[in-house]
């Protein structure tokens, strides 16, 4: 049996992605082209998310049309959030699947260098790269590691600065009758060290595990803490998220984004 390629998109991720990509009418005059098929554009930007390889060079003959071409299919469907839905919607089959567990949240950064784009917003002075350009992914995953939010920001943005607006912006996740469950902790590392952080965690329920800084190592909390680190090498599994090569912030999300979308339909695959 032939291996599929990890860029290949099978009916099942199809069918999933296909009903919340925006459609998009031909004008009646000067239609011009004909539009490429969003299918094999879309195996195009995943082509290009796992290889790593510039966008011009993405091979024409492997069918995916060219590199300019999945490159403003993959900024349209950024600018319609197709990826925050499609989130949505694998978070629910997952939480139906009985594959999230929210006994506990774990919360963790990673550092990138930036090869361009050095004038964005979430580009800046890496404190762990001698201050060369660079960005960091942030993400909070469930006590099993699955994924639930994953941000951009610049590489000297201070993780403390983030946990609140992370945890705010976690989706509520349906799927099942009743409200939505919510996560009972939270276990973060020193750089989340601050009683802003714990004051804002604990008047939302959330009890925080958070290592406090000049304490020893053996607090414990590195047992259920791995698990988000084990999900920025997934993440990091990608070469186009090894190393930021977009000029523009929301480009580099939108990877993000999609990656996401990837690392969440594998973990639905896994339970099924």
């Amino acid at each position: 049996m032939v291996q599929p390629k990890p860029w290949e998109v099978d009916d099942e991720l199809w069918a999933l992605i296909e009903p919340v990509l925006p459609k998009v009418q031909r004008r009646f005059r000067n239609p011009g082209r004909p539009r490429g098929s969003d299918r094999l554009a879309l195996q195009g930007v995943l082509f290009v998310l796992y290889t790593g390889i510039q966008w011009n060079y993405l091979p024409l003959e492997l069918g995916f049309g060219s590199g300019p071409t999945c490159w403003r299919r993959l900024q349209e469907w950024n600018e319609a959030e197709v990826w925050d839905k499609v989130q949505d919607i694998l978070l629910e089959q997952l939480r139906v699947a009985g594959e999230l567990d929210f006994s506990r949240a774990a919360i963790d950064s990673s550092t990138i260098a930036a090869k361009r784009g050095r004038d964005s917003p979430k580009v800046g002075p890496s404190p762990v790269d001698r201050a060369r350009p660079g960005s960091k992914h942030h993400i909070v995953t469930d006590a099993g590691g699955i994924p639930i939010e994953s941000t951009l920001t610049s590489a000297n943005t201070h993780d403390s600065t983030q946990l609140i607006p992370l945890m705010s912006e976690l989706p509520t996740i349906g799927g099942l009758p009743g409200p939505a469950p919510r996560f009972r902790s939270l276990y973060g590392d020193t750089a989340y060290d601050a009683n802003a952080n714990r004051t804002w965690l604990r008047r939302h329920g959330i009890t925080p595990y958070l290592r406090r800084r000049g304490r020893g190592h053996g607090s414990g909390l590195g047992t259920k803490r791995w698990v988000v680190e084990a999900c920025i090498a997934w993440f990091h599994g990608f070469r186009k998220l090894r190393i930021r090569w977009e000029r523009y912030d929301h480009m580099h999300e939108a990877f993000l984004g999609l990656a996401h979308c990837i690392i969440l339909a594998r973990k639905l695959r896994q339970a099924i």
